[in-house]
């Protein structure tokens, strides 16, 4: 097991993670399931010889997911009562037990789900992601074609069916969904954008109409949570009515092709959130190219925008940062704007509003960014 200490390592990191970003339940789950693994017993022997890089592979989580999946599914009676229900917050640290003797007897179910990466459509970043839209759609009165990198189940796809609420600004009239964000600094300017057309990728999407992907979405919600299930629900419903189409293609593949089919009159969106730290570096390479090559055709007439809800090691920073930023370059004249600093699962977002000028500097092209610190 000479990868173990890793993992120890990536578990300590994740539960300090899942603390942080308010799941005292998974957090403490995952401290005791830390020490476990340094004891050694049925972790380690599931896990302990762990092929890949435990970060990269968000291995910590994948195990979380597969308990919740098995609690969701009433795999185990035990594994049920212990775990967060309406009117009981539960214990991560007492819930272990069950947890470690569901392991142990059922190795080849946990095995199962182990060997796909976690699957997550955080709805609440597009709070962001719409006042970023919004700004394009304020300075470009073209129409939109958009076009989203790693979009799982495309739930993001819909973020204009959502309503937006903020203590600065608000949006809707409290539909299916309403996303709910604590937000600093001045509102962003109100504009409508109109959606001509939608298209993305992801290299393992979700479809929402599928049961067993209703069940790997929910299941890597923390249990904990109970706003983002009930955001999640929602979101799911929409997109049952909507069905978006994600094409199962490799992002540098797909975008390659997609810069080369551009339409006149209208505004060529492409964005993405928490998504570029996770493609090999070569294959960011690639993204970065050929969105910059479409850049250097754009004009007025068919212009481009890249709109990026990204950890800023992803975006040009020299020290690998861990800060999470809302960026938008736009085409034609390669500008870049930061218009926000944001809490990676969208909980609050700190708007530069007209300071964004002094933040602004070439967008370093991704080849000479450093490596994310989670590869």
């Amino acid at each position: 097991m000479a990868n173990l200490d890793r993992i120890v390592e990536s578990f300590r990191l994740q539960s300090g993670a899942c603390r942080l970003f308010g799941s005292p339940f998974t957090a403490d789950l995952l401290q005791e399931a830390t020490g476990a693994l340094e004891r050694g017993g049925v972790l380690a022997d599931l896990i302990g010889e762990w092929p890949g890089h435990p970060v990269k592979d968000a291995l910590p989580l994948r195990v979380t997911g597969a308990l919740h999946a098995a609690v969701l599914t009433k795999r185990d009676a035990t594994l049920v009562a212990a775990y967060p229900r309406q009117g009981n917050t539960a214990d991560g640290a007492k819930a272990w037990p069950a947890a470690e003797a569901f392991i142990a007897r059922e190795p080849a179910w946990m095995n199962a789900w182990l060997a796909s990466p976690p699957q997550t459509n955080e709805v609440r970043r597009s709070a962001a992601l719409f006042a970023g839209m919004m700004v394009l759609a304020d300075t470009c009165k073209l129409p939109f074609d958009l076009l989203e990198l790693g979009a799982s189940a495309g739930l993001n796809q819909n973020l204009d069916a959502f309503d937006y609420r903020t203590g600065v600004w608000a949006r809707g009239d409290a539909g299916d969904l309403v996303i709910e964000t604590e937000w600093s600094g001045p509102a962003p300017p109100i504009a409508e954008p109109l959606i001509a057309s939608r298209a993305a990728c992801d290299q393992s999407p979700l479809d929402v109409a599928r049961e067993e992907d209703r069940l790997r979405l929910t299941a890597y919600v923390w249990p904990d949570q109970s706003e983002r299930l009930a955001r999640l629900h929602s979101a799911i419903q929409i997109a049952l009515r909507r069905r978006p189409v994600i094409d199962q293609r490799d992002a540098a593949e797909w975008i390659e092709e997609k810069m080369a089919r551009r339409r006149q009159g209208y505004l060529t969106v492409v964005y993405h959130s928490i998504f570029l730290q996770y493609p090999p570096r070569e294959i960011r390479a690639r993204i970065d190219t050929a969105i910059r090559a479409a850049g250097a055709l754009a004009t007025e007439e068919a212009p481009l925008a890249w709109l990026r809800f990204e950890p800023e090691g992803v975006l040009g920073d020299a020290t690998g940062g861990l800060r999470t930023f809302l960026d938008v370059i736009t085409w034609p004249g390669g500008r870049r704007r930061i218009l926000a600093e944001a809490d990676p699962h969208g909980r609050g977002v700190h708007w530069f509003g007209h300071d964004w000028g002094k933040l602004c500097r070439p967008g370093p092209p991704i080849s000479a960014m450093p490596a994310s610190r989670s590869s």
